[in-house]
């Protein structure tokens, strides 16, 4: 089994924040960008986000393009990667738009003792699978790469950057800044404090940057795999994925 490549996809303000504190979400990247981001979605077999994400932002994660999605089709792929989030509570409404849209399977991870009842109020809406009394980035990104997705994209939030990047599993992080403050006390942050593996004594690489309209693009290489299988440069290629077995039902 391999496990997948896993790329941290973010973009923070200056001061590190992912978004204000009010209810509305805030656009901290441009129309050329977020293309960006669509064309490495089309990339990948799975998107990631936190429940507290899928809570506050109702995202879609979708591919938007719809070039991207008839390549995916042809390749004999779902137009849209497999979405994955992970959860302790199952605090999760199906009606969201994270269940609700798309023609793409969805996996819910939580807690082994959580699974049944998470199971129970999801409904047929998405797999549900227990790993552990307490779900860790490594035994989940195992479990991914038993299913066959070989590229992970994770969108956050915080809380899942940080748990990624203090497990080690990350090979990748595309972190965008954009040209603004929020300064914000209880706005999130981008991680939250952690015993991480890059120091200042162990500094991350960083392997590219790249100016995208009036934001900054900055590629820090995470691990080995990074030469091998993160190199491939999303402005040029649209590469097909292997297929992924179809998952229904629920799993615990």
């Amino acid at each position: 089994m391999t496990r997948p490549y896993v790329t941290l996809s973010c973009a923070m303000s200056l001061d590190g924040y992912l978004d204000t504190e009010a209810p509305q979400r805030l656009a901290l990247s441009n129309a050329e960008d977020f293309d960006r981001v669509d064309r490495l979605r089309a990339q990948c077999d799975a998107i990631m986000v936190g429940a507290s994400t899928v809570r506050r932002d109702d995202p879609r994660l979708l591919v938007r393009s719809e070039d991207r999605r008839m390549l995916r089709l042809g390749a004999g792929r779902q137009a849209s990667p497999l979405k994955v989030t992970v959860t302790a509570s199952g605090k999760l409404s199906p009606e969201s738009s994270f269940f609700r849209a798309g023609d793409v399977d969805k996996i819910v991870y939580c807690p082994g003792p959580e699974a049944d009842r998470i199971a129970s109020d999801l409904g047929a809406v998405a797999t549900v699978v227990g790993l552990g009394d307490e779900v860790t980035m490594r035994a989940l990104v195992d479990d991914l790469g038993a299913r066959g997705v070989r590229r992970l994209v994770v969108e956050g939030g915080g809380r899942i950057h940080t748990q990624f990047l203090v497990e080690g599993v990350a090979d990748e992080l595309q972190l965008v800044v954009a040209p603004f403050f929020v300064g914000e006390p209880r706005a999130p942050r981008f991680v939250a404090p952690g015993s991480f593996p890059w120091t200042a004594e162990r500094r991350a690489r960083l392997a590219e940057t790249r100016q995208i309209g009036d934001v900054v693009l900055l590629r820090y290489a995470l691990s080995d795999r990074f030469e091998a299988e993160g190199m491939l440069d999303a402005r040029e290629v649209e590469p097909p994925i292997p297929a992924l077995a179809r998952h229904h039902g629920h799993e615990s």
